[in-house]
């Protein structure tokens, strides 16, 4: 039985997200193909604990030295891409809102994401918080 990939797609995780996440396990790099499909994948990889993804597609200039865990408890709820706004061939910004809940409390997080594409690979930069 397939599973719905977490970033809210219509597609099975294999064949969304997966996909992403299974290339980078393997060896074979990031793969993201713009920076939409990478600001999903690392949706996904956060709802999943993914942590070596997250990192690796956080782009060293900004990339923190680790990252912790889900809380226990945490669960997120989903994903909506407001805007993809590609500003040329190298940069783009990523407007979205994530849902989760907590300890009986659900909350949402709405960031415009900067991503920059260096020798073919999309990188998260970082993030506002407008509100």
């Amino acid at each position: 039985m397939t599973k719905p990939c977490p970033c809210g797609l219509p597609a099975s995780y294999e064949n969304c997200c997966g996909r992403w996440h299974a290339a980078f396990a393997e060896g074979r790099g990031l793969q993201a193909p713009d920076a939409e499909a990478l600001m999903r994948s690392r949706y996904s990889a956060f709802v999943l604990d993914l942590l070596p993804y997250l990192l690796a597609t956080w782009h060293p200039s900004h990339r923190p030295q680790d990252l912790t865990p889900n809380e226990p408890g945490l669960k997120w709820l989903g994903l909506e891409v407001k805007k993809h706004v590609p500003l040329d061939a190298e940069h783009a910004l990523v407007e979205f809102v994530a849902r989760s809940k907590w300890g009986g409390r659900a909350s949402r997080m709405r960031e415009i994401s900067r991503f920059v594409r260096e020798d073919g690979v999309w990188y998260y930069l970082s993030g506002e918080h407008p509100a």
